[in-house]
């Protein structure tokens, strides 16, 4: 019985999963959306200030 007790003590263990590395990808992709929108936010606001522009007639 204690070897099965073992056996599953390890497996709960490997289980856990690589939380700091989930993290790190969130916080990278989260830091990747903040710069493209500061670079592109500019341009696409202008982009669609003209089409409503164009559609309004002004």
């Amino acid at each position: 019985m204690s070897r099965w007790k073992h056996s599953l003590d390890r497996l709960s263990h490997d289980e856990r999963g690589d939380v700091p590395g989930w993290v790190l990808i969130t916080l990278m992709t989260a830091g990747l959306v903040i710069v493209i929108w500061a670079i592109a936010g500019p341009a696409l606001s202008g982009v669609f200030q003209q089409a409503i522009d164009r559609v309004t007639g002004f």
